[in-house]
């Protein structure tokens, strides 16, 4: 296979604290021999594990790359035993846009791996991760929230797997993050996701989504900082007791799970986050919005649970997901 053009500024491999960039050439029309530069941080002391922390794998949301920008700030190299690699924004186009995905080629990188090293610009960043970044690490945490158009209550998330000893261990790091709910996650298009590359190598993953609407909280924020410490003091990474609090758990067992509007309009939410829902209770209607006189489509639960996710701006088009309802456990 082709070698990826991508190249690092800093060792991966010495002790201390090392900030540069991964360096992707990419000639265009204001820079003829231009590069993308995507931030990284490399934090070493010693042999001992390695955890890759990303954030921005989407471009428009901004909890991890709070989170991970304040760690590669303030992490002493000496409070850890192995190394940390921290990319706070993995989709690096998408993030400078505010996007999801990328402006320049309009990938999706979380649907572009495995990648490839002659592909597209973000088929190339993929590549790097699946064939260099991720190989390195042990436990690997993908911050994720809901973006411009979802909103979630937050969580981390592990998945369930075929290996119940790599199953384990995933959901024993979704538990040490601690956010205030834990999600057995069932994905609806996990086609070329990061998560799939990662697991399928055996590595410990988690991910997140800790909030949306294209934005953060304090509160939000405050969870993915208190999560990624608490994530590497569970790996043996970084020194110190994890702060820990109640965490309710929840479970997306089958597609019911998801609801999808039939039209385009304008939303009306008829339950908020958290609420406790029954089976064909309304959860939202649409509302025709080129003309009065119309009666709403309304959208009813198809199972029982908790509100847990939801359509973000106020229209609504055929298609969209308007709502996730998981389970107690």
């Amino acid at each position: 296979m082709k070698p990826n053009p991508i190249t690092p500024t800093i060792p991966f491999d010495r002790d201390g604290a090392h900030h540069g960039f991964l360096r992707l050439p990419y000639s265009r029309d204001d820079s003829a021999w231009g590069s993308v530069m995507i931030p990284i941080t490399v934090i070493r002391n010693g042999d001992g594990p390695t955890a890759l922390l990303t954030g921005a794998n989407h471009g428009d949301e901004y909890e991890g790359p709070v989170a991970l920008m304040d760690l590669a700030a303030t992490l002493d190299p000496t409070a850890i035993t192995g190394r940390v690699i921290i990319v706070p924004a993995f989709n690096y186009p998408a993030f400078r846009a505010g996007t999801r995905t990328s402006p320049i080629d309009k990938g999706n990188m979380n649907r572009s791996f495995p990648g490839a090293p002659d592909g597209t610009v973000t088929q190339k960043i993929a590549d790097y991760f699946q064939r260099t970044l991720v190989p390195m690490a042990d436990i690997v945490l993908d911050f994720h929230s809901g973006g411009k158009t979802l909103d979630f209550l937050p969580f981390a998330a592990a998945h369930v797997l075929t290996d119940k000893k790599q199953e384990a261990a995933c959901v024993a790091a979704m538990q040490a993050f601690n956010a205030p709910y834990s999600m057995m996650m069932l994905e609806i298009d996990n086609v070329g996701m990061f998560d799939t590359a990662v697991e399928d190598m055996g590595k410990t993953f988690v991910s997140t989504e800790l909030g949306g609407g294209g934005t953060a909280t304090a509160r939000s924020i405050g969870i993915a900082k208190k999560g990624v410490r608490n994530l590497l003091i569970h790996a043996g990474i970084l020194k110190g007791q994890p702060v820990a609090g109640p965490t309710i758990q929840l479970d997306m067992p089958d597609g019911d799970c998801f609801h999808f509007a039939e039209a385009d309009g304008m939303i009306e939410p008829l339950a908020d986050l958290g609420d406790s829902v029954e089976k064909g209770q309304p959860l939202a209607r649409i509302w025709a919005s080129d003309r009065t006189g119309v009666q709403p489509a309304t959208i009813t639960a198809k199972r029982a649970g908790l509100l847990t996710a939801r359509h973000f701006p106020g229209l609504v088009k055929s298609g969209d997901c308007v709502a996730v309802i998981a389970v107690k456990v």
